[in-house]
């Protein structure tokens, strides 16, 4: 059981997801971090069954900077992300199949605009401007549809993402007590710690 967040907003990108690690009803431990960097302007939040998760982000990881050291420049946003639906599709088809969920974030330097992109384990890819993954989508995709704001600065946008975190915290039976948040904006990664008290 996993949730995970992403949120756009004014020249920027939120990418936050649970740091819980867990095999079936058991808690293995609480500071995973989910949220894997490929790049100066480019992250990526995956969810799904726990081998599956990990080896997909580090083949992902991989390949991507064997692609920048190859042509000596980044993937954009966009074309890193058709790139990692269609290795998700490949191995659909396949007999090992990747079982993972991805919200792939980035700041697009030539178009000066953040890029969002959800994609399923079945390779379903959409741009979209908020997107959740996990139990925790059935109780934040009405907030951020209802508080979400394309030119919202970075504060609003981080209050946005609190008030998800907290609706999950209070009204999920399973308890995610820490997330792990990384934005991505013109100056590259960072990672963010939230305030959650209330």
């Amino acid at each position: 059981m996993e949730v995970s967040f992403a949120i756009t907003g004014k020249g920027y990108v939120i990418v936050a997801a649970d740091q819980n690690a867990s095999r079936s009803i058991i808690k293995m431990k609480g500071d995973e971090d989910k949220i894997k960097v490929l790049g100066s302007h480019l992250a990526m939040a995956y969810s799904g069954e726990p081998g599956d998760t990990i080896q997909f982000a580090e083949f992902v990881e991989r390949n991507l900077r064997l692609q920048q050291m190859r042509n000596n420049h980044p993937l954009r946003p966009q074309a890193a992300a058709s790139w990692v639906r269609r290795s998700i599709a490949d191995s659909l088809r396949s007999r090992s199949p990747y079982a993972v969920n991805i919200l792939l974030g980035g700041y697009d330097i030539a178009e000066k605009a953040p890029k969002l992109y959800w994609m399923d384990y079945l390779g379903t890819q959409s741009d979209v401007p908020y997107a959740a993954h996990g139990y925790g989508a059935y109780f934040a995709l009405s907030l951020l549809d209802r508080y979400h704001n394309p030119e919202a600065p970075l504060e609003e946008g981080l209050e946005t993402l609190k008030r998800c975190i907290r609706e999950v915290q209070q009204r999920l039976v399973v308890s995610f007590p820490t997330f792990k948040v990384k934005v991505v904006d013109a100056e590259g990664v960072k990672e963010v710690e939230l305030d959650l008290s209330v």
